[in-house]
């Protein structure tokens, strides 16, 4: 297997040669799970769930050979991952081909020029409703300096809200034109209330990874008895600033320093659902080395429909600009606030009926798939699989109807993208291939005046992002990675639902300092099925 995998990889000539490799056997398959005490069919990655971490250091190069033993298609999305001139490796539909039943494909990756906290889930269908999801960590590389002393150890912590329906039975819900019951827990890496525990040694520091890996809802984390600092949003180191709990969005992950500086005992972790009439609520255990004494005491309160307080709190997290991100340079040596925009893009969520049944949408353009992913058909030049410009760049006001929704922008050019949410709800979106100034966000119509509250020194740059509702979020992206690249809601039932879009960023360059060929590995599905990628 190892030389078989060098084959592939030299074929596709992405890496550095001096970057080391990571090799990694995944076997998909059923299994019967119990995270809410309720036994339910579970996808199980080497019989985990949630699946193995994966722990890289920047630029590494990640080989996942995945095995596919469902009785259904099957893809995994790296959440976060640029996946840097190679969009053919991101996972979702419009890229990469399903990996069909009894078969597998080998995902070749790199961790171009990047570190922090992100995750892997399965994009296709309502998979991600029944697990297959796992984290990952990417570590500078030595002699990049890290703005704290190292952690005494170092914990993902995946949180989520669950259903205890089967994926299949909430996916014909969906496909019955009908909206999802509201959840039955939350889930801590797989585990309800009380069933699992992180422990720690008294005066020691850790580093603690949170990701938002569920399908619905906002949490808010805390800790008893303990403050934590942020340091870490999607790869950006930040300013360092305590808080008692923190709120995390659907598809986001953070990095927070917790100290143990309590008298040793249990304390209770929490984590509960935002912005929802129910509050579920479910905890862990931050459990001190030689505690003789059990978590007692009423549970940390935080807050619940308060959409002031989660605004503010989004607001104060800046980038640490004297700090070094992957590479040695200061993250603040890139001057995004100096550089002229060339594009605005106004996207609006919105939501309605198809054929009597339930389509969400973004500028009233509901998603629909194609038979080909469409960056197969870019690279075949198989013509009606989809059509650039299908989809506004602005609101259009109409009423939701389908279409394979991608948007055209130029290769380069720096824009301006403005969520919209005329919703009640609150929203996430998430942008493939890349990260983002989130230069601001308030109530409201945007409108060209929002722009002088932007914040052009110190925003946080990540690659998922919230839109409070009735409200707007404003980010700054530079277009340097030719693809084609999803851009969702988070909310699973809503983007399952239409809502997303394909973003293509395009040149026709062939040198591959622009983009990468096509995988000499690549699955080729729909009508590219039959055809060949390239020679040896």
């Amino acid at each position: 297997m190892p030389l078989k995998l060098a084959v592939v990889f030299l074929c596709l000539g992405i890496a550095a040669a001096d970057s080391p490799y990571r090799f990694f056997n995944w076997n998909v398959t059923y299994g019967t799970i119990y995270p809410l005490g309720v036994p339910q069919q579970g996808i199980l990655i080497n019989g985990q769930f949630p699946g193995p971490e994966i722990s890289s250091v920047t630029n590494d190069n990640i080989i996942v050979n995945v095995f596919n033993t469902l009785t259904h298609p099957f893809l995994i999305h790296w959440s976060g991952v640029q996946n840097r001139r190679n969009s053919y490796e991101d996972g979702v539909i419009g890229t990469t081909c399903p990996i069909p039943p009894g078969q597998n494909f080998t995902y070749i990756l790199q961790m171009k020029d990047q570190i922090g906290s992100f995750f892997y889930f399965p994009s296709l269908d309502f998979h991600k409703a029944a697990g297959g999801f796992g984290g990952i960590k990417i570590l500078s590389r030595p002699l990049i300096p890290v703005p704290f002393d190292p952690p005494t150890d170092d914990y993902t912590l995946l949180l989520g809200d669950w259903y205890n329906k089967n994926h299949t039975a909430l996916k014909a819900i969906l496909d019955g034109g009908k909206k999802l019951p509201f959840p039955d827990g939350v889930l801590i890496n797989g585990r309800g209330p009380n069933g699992t525990s992180f422990s720690v040694q008294q005066g020691k520091t850790y580093r603690l990874r949170l990701c938002n890996v569920g399908l619905q809802n906002s949490l808010n984390f805390r800790i008893q008895g303990h403050k934590m600092k942020v340091v870490e949003i999607e790869g950006t180191h930040t300013m360092q600033i305590s808080y008692s709990s923190l709120d995390i969005h659907l598809g986001q992950c953070m990095s927070v320093l917790i100290t143990a500086d309590q008298p040793p005992q249990d304390y209770y972790i929490v984590v509960s659902t935002r912005f929802t009439t129910k509050v579920l609520t479910t905890t862990a255990y931050l459990r001190y080395a030689n505690s003789n004494r059990a978590a007692s005491g009423p549970l940390p309160g935080g807050p619940t429909t308060q959409i002031d307080w989660s605004l503010s709190q989004a607001r104060s997290f800046r980038t640490n600009l004297t700090a070094s991100g992957p590479r040695p340079n200061p993250q603040g040596s890139y001057h995004y606030g100096m550089i002229n925009t060339t594009k605005t893009i106004r996207l609006a969520s919105g939501a309605g009926q198809v054929g009597g049944k339930q389509r969400y949408g973004i500028n009233s353009v509901s998603f629909k798939a194609p038979d080909t992913p469409m960056k197969l058909a870019d690279f075949f030049k198989i013509s009606g699989v989809y059509r650039v410009g299908s989809i506004s760049d602005a609101p259009t006001g109409g009423g939701i109807y389908l279409d394979t929704s991608v948007l055209g922008v130029d290769y380069r050019a720096f824009i301006e993208i403005i969520f919209e949410n005329p919703e009640d709800i609150l929203h996430s979106y998430h942008l493939s291939g890349y990260s983002f100034w989130v230069v601001g966000m308030d109530g409201g119509q945007w409108n060209s005046a929002s722009r002088n509250q932007y914040n052009l020194r110190d925003a946080v740059s990540r690659s998922t992002v919230q839109v409070y509702p009735k409200s707007w979020t404003a980010i700054y992206v530079a277009l340097d990675n030719v693809g084609m690249w999803n851009l969702r809601s988070e909310l699973w039932a809503r983007q399952y639902l239409g809502h997303q879009m394909y973003v293509r960023v395009y040149t026709d360059s062939t040198s591959l300092r622009d983009e990468y060929p096509i995988p000499k590995n690549a699955l080729l599905c729909g009508r590219a099925k039959g055809r060949h990628t390239r020679p040896l």
